[in-house]
């Protein structure tokens, strides 16, 4: 790890610090991107019983974690599972998102999902897996296993880091990636030249809303839900949606269509269905209220040649915040795929 990193305590309290990772300035003012540590958090009595009965399935391992759009790390309870299996848990809080969010900045803004390499390269240098560390070969160079692991839009930038960097990790998890648009390809292709257009003209202007708070709802434990959060870092109705913004998604989606190839073993977790309408349903708290995950499952075969994809029944699109029995059984089967890869 670099000793130089500058750690302090974090919002989530007793177990978390937190530290920032000073990055380029752009146009809106100072950038940077927050590492948060669970330094150990509290382990639910089912993960010490998992550990009681099973050998861990990640010691001498660094995880690194990065969340979806309009959100930031607040799931103690994926830290605590890493941590149950004997990994040391990292989340990053990418650049203009939750804890790295500064006033006057456009929340979530960028117009090339590779400009996050940055952000990545500065938490993996801060943990030791960083080019200086590595000498850009295997993870394991630096004494320890790396897992890549990311949420949504979260997953669609490690995907594409992924394939851009081989030999860097051991094995990349996905929770829900947003691998594709809630279109079929070929829509995508009719609204990429118009998104394109637009973004030259005013890249940062903001398009209607299409968040109707449902996610948000499923999720808050003040409503229909068991979490909590800060909604001044993952609002309601999302952040807002920028042409720019929403052009560097779709090519990255276009990237993911023609096909990546990650070397290293890919594990996917999604929700058996999508409940993708404009009312409110209790049905929303058993499905991906996000994403058409029949379109995503197509997508995961492109990511390389060595993906497995983990359908869980009644899972939400953050799969970690799904009621405690779906959600136990997708840290079990993530848990026994992990035996066998990592």
């Amino acid at each position: 790890m670099n000793s130089s990193v500058q750690w302090s305590p974090d919002v989530l309290g007793e177990g978390f610090l937190q530290a920032t990772l000073e990055l380029k300035p752009d146009s809106e003012g100072p950038v940077v991107a927050t590492l948060v540590k669970a330094a150990a958090p509290p382990v639910p009595s089912f993960f010490s019983r998992l550990m009681k009965k099973q050998s861990l399935v990640a010691t001498n391992t660094d995880v690194l974690y990065v969340h979806g759009w309009s959100d930031y790390f607040f799931q103690k309870n994926l830290a605590a599972y890493w941590r149950s299996q004997g990994a040391q848990f990292y989340a990053l809080d990418l650049r203009k998102y939750g804890r790295s969010l500064r006033p006057g900045q456009s929340e979530g803004f960028i117009d090339n999902l590779a400009d996050y390499d940055e952000d990545i390269e500065a938490a993996l240098e801060s943990i030791g897996h960083g080019t200086r560390a590595s000498g850009h070969d295997h993870a394991v160079q630096a004494g320890r296993k790396l897992v890549l692991m990311g949420h949504s839009t979260g997953g669609l930038i490690f995907s594409l880091w992924a394939d851009r960097n081989p030999g860097r990790f051991t094995v990349l998890v996905l929770n829900s990636p947003w691998l594709e648009y809630q279109l079929t390809a070929a829509a995508r292709a009719l609204v990429a030249p118009v998104l394109r257009a637009g973004t030259k003209i005013n890249p940062k202007t903001t398009m209607p809303s299409i968040d109707f708070g449902f996610y948000s709802r499923a999720v808050d434990k003040h409503k229909s839900g068991e979490w909590e959060f800060n909604y001044d870092w993952r609002p309601e109705h999302g952040f807002p949606v920028r042409p720019a913004w929403l052009n560097a998604i779709l090519t990255g989606h276009a990237h993911v269509a023609a096909g990546l190839d990650i070397q290293a073993p890919v594990f996917t977790w999604l929700s058996t269905r999508s409940l993708l309408v404009p009312r409110w349903s209790e049905d929303m708290m058993r499905a991906d209220v996000a994403i058409d995950v029949k379109i995503v499952a197509a997508r995961v075969h492109n990511l390389g040649k060595l993906v497995t994809l983990s359908r869980i029944e009644n899972a939400m699109h953050d799969v970690v915040l799904s009621a405690r029995p779906i959600r136990l059984k997708a840290f079990s089967e993530l848990t026994r795929w992990l035996r066998a890869y990592l």
